[in-house]
């Protein structure tokens, strides 16, 4: 991707790193998978980086399209920066991922200090570098040297000595924390022994070449990941080799299930203040290790290795409101822990992979056998998400369901990636959640999958779909000006009715989409809606439309106060 390089650090080359990391990231995530061997050899640290990186640039992004659709311009360097962090934050995977946020959070911490600076120079980009290493270490329970700690701090280090523009800087922390990379080997054993660089480490110094790329227009050279004479990196030899080594591992290094280390990997998002968040540390570290936990301002990634996965989860529901739970078992069969093959789960021949909104539509969407990918309001799945999502599905063929007009060219990027490996995927642009439940009713796995999915399709687009919002702030749209505070009723994604009252707005709306027919209503209620909107509008639909029927679900936190299908 060509461009042109930046002088300062601003919005734009914030925008403009984004893209070159991910770009990095992407093309050495099978390499950095294949020499993860710490803390856990289980080959995902590239993919966990990349995730985290791609969830950064897509908050960025829409940061560039809110200012472009109101005409305001690019935005500030604060803006961009506290973006990148909290996009980095909410989208973080692994242990590399969730310190790499903290890292990402560290140096926006700088960038945005000020709101109102347009840009910064070399010294602005150097003290954001130290700020990053810094805290990513003090967000470690136990740093361990050898690691991606080291180097982030041998990069703050050299940029701290160099004296010049962002590019100057930028070149000197990329080649400081190469020659970091190239030393970890003799800090920590299991690498020695596996004959590689630490893959998180690997994964810092692509994300920092990005950096130089982002300032002087020219991509770094490569980066050798073997210590000495070893295949090359990604082969079968080496996975060997480093799931060897973690399992010989006589002192624990690699936690790696066999060697006694924990069995399962627990990561969430915790909404929690901060004297709550120091006894969660506290507590967890007191339950397994790989201890980190990252964020700040009221939301938190928490991050550790256990053998007592509810008892992890249990501390953050004391500490606060923990979601995006996800827990990964280290399986015992796991070629990249143990180093012996295993019999393949064989796969399904259909599976369905759905984006909802909210807990209460997962459990319903699981219930009826689709997997599911939470999206909660302001934090749209990316779509690597959506790519682990169909791998988890394990099936021959896979139905997608983005139920979001916004998530179109997310998902088609998802099921383009499913369908490189092999995988045959069918993407329905369903536009809301109540046309993905349309479509999820008429699914038999037993029809071909050709003829499933034109059912499915005609199913989600007969139905119209509508919700009830609150109105954030002032601003013009199709049915007038509204103001902060003022209800909405969108139907087909359109604003057409702006009202005071959520109950009296969702009668009308109900009205006018009932008005072009209708057999059947759906209702689903989100967490703020009235406790009697969902009797007073079942009432409505009885006594005014003849032989129409109504359902209600419960939608849980799903940002919208209600969402309405009529089909």
């Amino acid at each position: 991707m060509a461009h042109v390089p930046q002088t300062f650090f601003d919005a734009l080359a914030v925008r403009t790193w984004c893209g070159l990391a991910l770009r990095a990231l992407g093309r050495a995530r099978e390499e950095i998978d294949a020499i993860n061997v710490y803390p856990v050899a289980d080959g995902d640290t590239g993919t966990n980086l990349y995730l985290t990186a791609e969830s950064a640039a897509a908050a960025v992004e829409a940061v560039f399209d809110g200012h472009d659709a109101h005409g305001s311009g690019k935005p500030a360097l604060a803006d961009a920066a506290r973006a990148m962090a909290h996009g980095a934050l909410i989208g973080a995977r692994g242990n590399s991922g969730t310190i790499l946020a903290q890292l990402l959070r560290g140096m926006a911490q700088v960038l945005a200090a000020d709101g109102e600076t347009a840009h910064t120079d070399g010294e602005g980009l150097r003290l954001a570098l130290r700020h990053a290493a810094d805290s990513a270490r003090q967000a470690v329970a136990h740093p361990v040297e050898g690691t991606v700690l080291t180097v982030a701090s041998a990069a703050a280090d050299a940029a701290e000595a160099a004296e010049g523009d962002c590019g100057t800087v930028a070149r000197a922390a990329y080649d400081g924390a190469r020659a970091a990379l190239a030393a970890t080997p003799g800090q920590l054993a299991v690498l020695e022994r596996a004959g590689v660089v630490d893959a998180g480490g690997r994964g810092l110094v692509a994300v920092l070449g990005a950096l130089v790329e982002t300032f002087t227009g020219e991509a770094p050279r490569a980066v050798p990941v073997m210590s000495g004479t070893f295949p090359k990196a990604g082969s079968t030899e080496v996975s060997a080799a480093a799931s060897e080594a973690a399992t010989a591992s006589p002192d624990g290094c690699a936690d790696a299930p066999g060697t006694g280390g924990p069995a399962f990997e627990v990561i969430y998002l915790l909404e929690a203040d901060d004297t709550a968040v120091a006894r969660l540390r506290e507590r967890l570290d007191g339950l397994g290790d790989s201890l980190v936990v990252v964020g700040g301002d009221g939301l938190w990634n928490v991050h550790v290795h256990v053998d007592d996965a509810g008892a992890a989860v249990e501390a953050g529901i004391e500490a606060g409101r923990p979601y995006r739970i996800r827990i990964t078992h280290f399986a015992l069969g796991d070629v990249h822990t143990t180093g012996a093959e295993r019999q393949p789960r064989e796969r399904a021949q259909r599976a369905v992979v759905a984006v909802v909104p909210g807990e209460g539509l997962a459990g319903l969407y699981t219930e009826a056998g689709a997997t599911t990918v939470l999206a909660r309001p302001g934090e749209p799945p990316a779509s690597g998400e959506l790519v682990e999502a169909v791998r988890r599905a394990h099936a021959r063929e896979v139905v997608l369901l983005p139920n979001d007009a916004d998530l179109r060219h997310t998902a088609a990027a998802a099921a383009e990636q499913a369908r490189a490996e092999g995988i045959r995927v069918a993407l329905i642009p369903t536009r809301s959640a109540v046309q993905g439940i349309a479509a999820l009713a008429v699914h038999e796995p037993e029809r071909r999958f050709d003829e499933d999915v034109v059912q499915m399709t005609s199913a989600a687009g007969a139905t119209r779909y509508a919700e009830i919002a609150v109105a954030e702030r002032q601003s013009w749209t199709m049915a007038g000006i509204c103001q902060a505070g003022d209800v909405l009723g969108l139907i087909d994604g359109d604003v057409a009715v702006i009202g005071s009252d959520v109950t009296v707005t969702a009668e009308t709306v109900l009205d006018r989409m009932l008005s072009a027919g209708g057999e059947l209503v759906t209702l689903v209620l989100g967490d703020e809606a009235p406790e009697a909107v969902a009797d007073h509008l079942e009432t409505r639909v009885r006594e005014s439309y003849l032989a129409v029927d109504t359902v209600v679900y419960r939608g849980g936190r799903q940002g919208a106060v209600l969402l309405i299908g009529v089909e």
